[in-house]
């Protein structure tokens, strides 16, 4: 794509304290929100049986990463709403709407009665709450960084918005540590039990403090002129999406760097935490442990790659982070397996397991009907309980109306169980009995229950034991969070002065957040389910490599460099 000559800069008449005014009212507002929406991610373990009670472990467990993800599959719609509201009305008024729907959702969650106490109701209330928290987001991001990109300065306008970009690890920081300073105060058992509500419950005051701050605020400078200048856009549905100029740029920032952004960033911060503690067994404290370490890593190095990008492009930084994550997706998860359960990695290699069945009585193992009879034929069973305990299969046909066989090495075989015709409560029974004495088995075979050492308190002994100990892990962690925030953090900007002025915030919007709410708010589920079908836990991160390698063709070729642009014409 060739590139234009870039027009002539123009920087509007702000002085340094108006705009760190601007940027520490936009960015403590955004830090809330995502407080609000990841806290639930930190969650997710503890919410499954409370809130999806009757399904089996396994699917419960998906549905709530499907909850997790309910909430990014809606971003796009507050995208479309809040991006009409900004360009045809302001960007205050907008993200000022969206922080007060935000947080009364997550207050309402910590309200919530769970299946227990009302049944079908507690996911379904639970899911409206995490649509209306996805819905709010949508028009938060592009409020936030249009807001303080159209008041920096021109030949800082990446450092600028790099605090924008550096909210999202604050806001998660501020999640796990709530997550973890709750569940370290009450003990784990009624943490599980009652504990759990108080990370959302004690939002309402973050909610007030940032109201507060954004009503100080006044409309952004590019805003006001195209309103003097009477250009605001009646139209920004049509001029975004039926406007062939437009909607180029459209499609170029989704295939590109969004849908990049959307794998590596949640492939870094989520599915890892998915995987550490859901496939490798390592205990959740020292899960919490790792993730507070690398994303407190990440806060300064998305400051450092956006001001980087005010020197060198915003291209070149963007394009190495997807070529560094492109690099450790498959060797990085590897790594991790060996450094964080080398007795697993060990007996996936020395103790192989395949699971002998007749083809016609398997199922897709991650089936989301909610019928009565999921996972009750044998050989669902056997699939269920091995990718449950984090073991890697293989699947070999077996005879016609055979019950399924689990083969662990070459000396053990044990036969699977059928609970076909049992009601609900009898194919839980059948699949927990069975689930014991597999695991019984697979212990005796050397597949480890969990993985080595976990972590007993949070005394600076003990953690320093597990820095010690899981250094690999945190490693390679880190070097995933670089790749992320060498692709986040010049983000901000090149999207701004990628978009016309008048159409700014609606055509934003929508690509960032089919993006990061599609193609990552979708992944973990999509990654744990490609696993379970496939009985590899590595199959699955082919999704997110392949869109990444996708996005970065689209930019290499297509994305205009753009930090020269003047963003007020």
């Amino acid at each position: 794509m060739t590139e234009a000559p870039a027009p002539a800069q123009t920087s509007p008449d702000v002085s340094p304290a108006k705009l760190r005014q601007v940027v520490a009212a936009s960015a403590a507002g955004t830090v809330f929100e995502w407080y609000d929406f990841f806290v639930y991610g930190a969650l997710a373990s503890v919410m499954a049986p409370l809130f999806f009670a009757g399904l089996p472990d396994a699917q419960a467990f998906v549905f709530t990463l499907l909850t997790f993800a309910v909430g990014f599959i809606v971003r796009p719609i507050g995208a479309l709403v809040f991006g009409k509201i900004g360009d045809s009305t302001g960007r205050k008024g907008a993200f000022l709407t969206t922080i007060l729907i935000m947080g009364f959702s997550t207050f309402a969650i910590g309200l919530l009665p769970t299946a227990e106490t009302i049944g079908i109701w507690a996911p379904v209330l639970l899911v409206t709450l995490r649509v209306l928290q996805g819905f709010a987001l949508g028009g938060e991001y592009g409020g936030a960084a249009i807001y303080v990109a159209e008041h920096a300065q021109a030949h800082r306008r990446g450092a600028a918005t790099g605090w924008i970009q550096g909210t999202a690890s604050i806001g998660l920081i501020g999640a796990l540590g709530v997550v973890l300073g709750t569940r370290a105060y009450l003990g784990e058992e009624a943490f599980r039990e009652w504990g759990w509500r108080i990370p959302f419950l004690i939002s309402i005051g973050l909610l007030g403090v940032s109201v507060w701050i954004r009503m100080q605020l006044e409309e952004s400078p590019a805003f006001q002129k195209l309103k003097e200048e009477g250009k605001v856009s009646k139209r920004a549905y049509a001029e975004s999406f039926t406007e062939w100029k437009n909607l180029k740029i459209v499609l170029i920032a989704l295939f590109g760097v969004m849908m990049a952004q959307g794998v590596v960033w949640y492939t870094a911060h989520f599915y890892s935490q998915f995987y550490l503690e859901r496939i490798l067994r390592i205990d959740s404290q020292t899960v919490n442990l790792i993730m507070i370490t690398v994303v407190l890593i990440s806060a300064p190095l998305y400051i450092f790659f956006a001001r980087l990008s005010d020197s060198v492009g915003r291209k070149p930084v963007m394009l190495f982070g997807m070529l560094l994550m492109l690099a450790l997706y498959f060797p990085g998860f590897h790594f991790i397996t060996q450094a964080g359960n080398p007795a697993l990695a060990a007996a996936t290699e020395q103790t192989p397991v395949t699971v002998i069945a007749d083809p016609a009585d398997c199922t897709f193992q991650l089936d989301l009907t909610g019928g009565a009879q999921q996972f009750a034929t044998s050989c669902d069973i056997a699939k269920g309980a091995l990718s449950g305990a984090g073991v890697s299969y293989t699947t070999v046909a077996g005879e016609p109306g055979q019950i399924a066989r689990i083969r662990i090495g070459d000396a053990i075989e044990i036969d699977s169980v059928s609970a076909v015709g049992q009601s609900l409560s009898e194919i839980r029974a059948t699949r927990t009995a069975f689930n014991d004495s597999l695991r019984a088995t697979l212990t005796e075979a050397g597949y480890p229950a969990a993985a080595p050492g976990p972590m007993q308190n949070w005394s600076v002994a003990e953690i320093s034991r597990v820095f010690s100990e899981k250094w690999g892990v945190i490693g390679m962690m880190a070097l995933f969070i670089v790749a992320a925030c060498a692709l986040y953090g010049p983000q901000a900007a090149a999207l701004v002065e990628l978009f016309p002025t008048r159409i700014r915030y609606t055509a934003m919007s929508f690509p960032y957040h089919v993006g990061t709410g599609w193609f990552g708010g979708l992944l973990p589920a999509t990654v744990f389910a490609i696993n379970t079908a496939t009985g590899s836990i590595y199959n699955g991160l082919w999704f997110p490599a392949i869109c990444t390698a996708i996005a970065a063709l689209v930019t290499f070729f297509f994305w205009p460099e753009t930090k020269d642009r003047d963003i007020h014409a």
